[in-house]
């Protein structure tokens, strides 16, 4: 309880968040999260309050995921793509807060923000399915929990994951990994942070 308290007082800006997934296990301790995301609150003109503790950002990956390339003849809007990241690097510059990360699919993000500090797999935190994930920023790397896909408990058992409509494909190391989205609801779930990477992140940066 006394723990709880004192999370209180720490300020976590939850930028582009969408559902909030990341932000929940701070939410869950009583932290003072904040929701920065659409339709609500835009970041682009989000003027962010004094004593921010941590920062979490996932601008929009839309112009700059490697999945664009399977339809080569839409253009991408790198202008568009960046305003959403550069107003959330705005803002981290400006609270200068204890941690922050920003996330995006490994794609071509790099050329803008250089070499990641750290990319993920959903199935190295216990979410049994292919998503490489890099972050930026300055955080405490979460502990991975598996390094072979096989041994977690729920293998290849999609049943309960947030994409159990879709269909799966198979990558050549056979660890599943979803299929192109056609909708904004599923493009939504997509881009939810998986659970057991947010508590890792959770637990490795408090």
């Amino acid at each position: 309880m006394q723990q709880y308290l004192l999370n209180e007082a720490k300020i976590i800006l939850d930028l582009c968040g969408g559902t909030g997934a990341w932000s929940k296990p701070y939410k869950d301790a009583g932290y003072d999260v904040r929701l920065i995301t659409l339709p609500e609150y835009d970041v682009i003109d989000y003027i962010p309050p004094k004593g921010v503790y941590g920062v979490l950002a996932a601008p929009p990956c839309t112009e700059f995921s490697l999945a664009r390339n399977a339809w080569p003849d839409i253009k991408r809007d790198f202008i568009k793509g960046m305003n959403p990241v550069n107003a959330c690097i705005r803002i981290i510059w400006k609270t200068k807060p204890t941690f922050w990360a920003l996330e995006n699919p490994v794609g071509l993000l790099s050329r803008w923000l250089g070499k990641a500090q750290y990319i993920y797999e959903p199935w190295w935190f216990g979410d049994p399915w292919s998503k490489k994930t890099a972050l930026w920023g300055q955080f405490n790397h979460p502990k991975r929990l598996y390094n072979i896909y096989d041994d977690l408990s729920n293998a290849y058992d999609l049943s309960n994951t947030p994409f159990v409509n879709r269909r799966w494909i198979n990558r050549k190391d056979g660890i599943p990994s979803i299929t192109t989205f056609t909708n904004s609801k599923e493009i939504e779930i997509r881009a939810m942070t998986p659970a057991g990477f947010a508590q890792a992140f959770f637990e490795a940066n408090q």
